[in-house]
């Protein structure tokens, strides 16, 4: 597996904390090294270009932070002299994003156009103790990580915030339920899940509440807060009675989600609250194949189904144990 993406901040090998002189010199090293009257490949030189027009400004900047990165995608090039004499040159800058590519990532990511990579001893567990990639060990000294280790170690980012003038109240109670519920049952379990709430949707279509992601499973999460009682749900909406309740609209957030980090697998989650806060209601009758497991785009459940379910979809994956800091990184850049 070789090199897939790099965003701007990995191509200039910097934190995303990165101040405006740090874009600047950061961009004078790479470039010297890069610059075709230098031998570099142009390719190579656009790309650093390309990075440091976006990054040195303000308004650019903000907008690509929260495109996760999509903004201007900067492949990766394909390897050849002069992209390894800046790799080996530029140990501070542009030779960073090579260990954070898919090809250093231990085990095998599910998106398409990755294989696995079979590796000797156990499978890794969800239980295990978090393992970063790429690894704060392997950093050269000097080199800057692509974000600080007390970040990457933190297990929830953000918080619910208000927006709108109607209804906010009670949305933020739903979304304070659903985070504390993840908090609770969820990531306690699962070492190197890392809860992020408060997201700008993926291309401008509205807000995310929640994204919980481990190794290279994603979930992208919502809320419900329902009257107590028997519920149908056919795949697309709630039944109840002769009431029908639609869920919160995910699927092109998460389709989204999907599209700008192909090596994950994406799936959205909506945990339904009762009013009488038991976990086990509303009781939920599902329509064939429409059952909460993970295999459908949108998975609805109660809260103590959808925490089952959540907990069994991220330790199913190939890595469990795995932080990626590029995936976690881009993430946070979403926050609003």
């Amino acid at each position: 597996m070789g090199e897939k993406f790099l965003t701007h901040y990995q191509v200039l090998g910097l934190a995303r904390t990165a101040t405006e002189r740090d874009v600047k010199i950061a961009y004078r090293k790479a470039a010297k090294i890069a610059h075709p009257d230098r031998g570099g490949d142009p390719a190579v030189f656009r790309q650093i270009t390309a990075a440091y027009e976006t990054l040195v400004d303000p308004a650019k900047r903000h907008a690509y932070d929260k495109s996760y990165g999509s903004g201007r995608p900067a492949a990766a090039p394909s390897g050849g002299s002069a992209h390894a004499q800046a790799r080996e040159g530029y140990r501070g800058g542009y030779g960073t994003p090579g260990r954070a590519g898919a090809g250093s990532r231990a085990g095998s990511a599910e998106g398409t156009g990755f294989t696995t990579r079979h590796t000797s001893g156990p499978r890794p567990t969800a239980g295990d103790p978090a393992v970063y990639v790429p690894s704060y060990e392997s950093l050269a000294p000097g080199e800057t990580p692509l974000m600080p280790r007390p970040a990457a170690a933190q297990p929830v980012h953000g918080a619910p915030r208000k927006r709108g003038l109607f209804g906010a109240s009670s949305r933020l109670a739903r979304e304070a339920r659903t985070a504390q519920l993840v908090m609770q049952q969820v990531l306690p379990g699962i070492p190197a899940a890392r809860l992020i709430n408060g997201l700008t949707a993926p291309h401008g279509a509205g807000y995310v509440d929640h994204v919980l992601v481990s190794g290279y499973r994603m979930a992208v999460i919502g809320s419900m807060l329902v009257p107590n009682g028997a519920f149908r749900w056919d795949g697309s909406t709630l039944v109840h009675g002769s009431k029908v309740v639609a869920p919160p609209e995910l699927i092109a957030a998460t389709r989204a989600f999907q599209e700008l980090f192909p090596e994950c697998n994406v799936t959205a989650w909506v945990c339904v609250h009762s009013n009488t806060g038991n976990l086990f209601e509303p009781v939920i009758d599902y329509a064939r194949g429409t059952a909460p497991d993970g295999s459908s785009t949108v998975n609805v459940a109660n809260a103590a189904r959808f925490t089952r379910e959540v907990k069994h979809f991220l330790a199913a994956g190939p890595s469990p144990n795995v932080v990626d800091l590029s995936i976690l990184d881009r993430l946070l850049g979403g926050m609003y």
